[in-house]
């Protein structure tokens, strides 16, 4: 009798078992991994959101930036860590889809060693120029450009980086022919063409703004959903007839493969309820950025659905890291 009420009670406790993780996770402070330097859109994105995050959960969300090759070395050390819910990460279009396109040697795979959690929210992106080039608007800029293939250059932050992938796809899709020059960093790049050094950026939007404001930037092409409302006079890609290219650059947290899912739907749950915050909310919006907040599986589809275009355009136009 005894031997059949402990094989009961044996039962009963792992078929509760997963009930009794989530009851219990966290124990412990978390750690989100950032894979870039503090200050950009990625790391602010963070910031703003682990705190009240570790206070929805009951314990600290602690950011940890591992900056390096564009992503990489931070998004490998997510991959590798342990798949206890204590390891989070951000990941971004670079990190997820547009490195993992062209770099051959990463090691982690972007769909099968992680676990979506949540998409926080997606960036507007954007074509400008430096004031001194020849054309001010969208048409005008094409219409030079196919009359000068090879003749212009665009910046970006580095090769395999969203925009350098992006600026790809655009240019397969306009048939055009734009010069590549990656620089170590978006800030890099962006300095160099407000100095007129590059007279090309394909930029995130919030870097990009505050010289757009301060009129050491034009403008010409935004994707976005629809227009934004800091720049009600700039069309975006669908408006031109592009609409493969009106992809924004997401920001969601990832788990490690193997991570219970009912430590994913209490970190997605408790995101959800932060992201609903006013204060939380605006301070988002007001890095020009769109609130996601959707589901582990359709943060999943997004990024299969990333990885595969930029897988195309790497094909398409023959790229390879140099």
């Amino acid at each position: 009798m005894q031997r059949r009420h402990l094989i009961a009670l044996a039962a009963a406790t792992l078929t509760a078992s997963g009930t009794f993780a989530q009851a219990t996770y966290p124990a412990k402070p978390i750690r989100l991994i950032v894979p870039f330097a503090p200050g950009g859109t990625t790391d602010i994105i963070a910031r703003v959101v682990a705190d009240p995050l570790g206070k929805a959960l009951g314990q600290a969300v602690v950011v940890d930036n591992k900056a390096g090759a564009g992503g990489i070395i931070g998004a490998a050390e997510a991959a590798r860590a342990a798949p206890d819910g204590y390891t989070l990460s951000v990941a971004t279009v670079s990190t997820t889809a547009a490195n993992p396109a062209i770099n051959t040697k990463i090691t982690y795979d972007p769909v099968t060693d992680f676990v979506p959690v949540i998409n926080i929210a997606a960036t507007p992106n954007l074509i400008a120029v430096n004031p001194s080039f020849p054309a001010k608007d969208y048409k005008s800029f094409v219409d030079l450009l196919k009359k000068s293939p090879g003749q212009f250059s665009y910046a970006s932050s580095g090769t395999g980086g969203i925009g350098h992938l992006q600026t790809e796809l655009w240019k397969s899709l306009a048939g055009l022919f734009v010069t590549h020059i990656p620089y170590r960093g978006a800030g890099p790049a962006l300095n160099d063409v407000v100095a007129g050094q590059v007279p090309i950026i394909f930029d995130n939007v919030p870097s990009s703004l505050p010289f757009i404001k301060s009129g050491r930037l034009v403008p010409l092409v935004v994707a976005a959903p629809q227009r934004l409302a800091d720049l009600p006079n700039v069309p975006t890609f669908k408006e031109v007839g592009l609409e493969p290219v009106n992809r924004m650059a997401y920001y969601g947290i990832l788990a490690p493969k193997g991570t219970p899912k009912d430590i994913v739907d209490k970190v997605n749950a408790a995101t959800k309820k932060v992201l609903e915050d006013a204060a939380v909310k605006k301070r988002i919006e007001d890095t020009g950025s769109f609130i996601i907040a959707n589901t582990p599986e359709q943060f999943a589809q997004q990024i299969k659905d990333e990885l595969a275009v930029y897988k195309q355009v790497v094909a398409k136009q023959k790229l390879t890291l140099q």
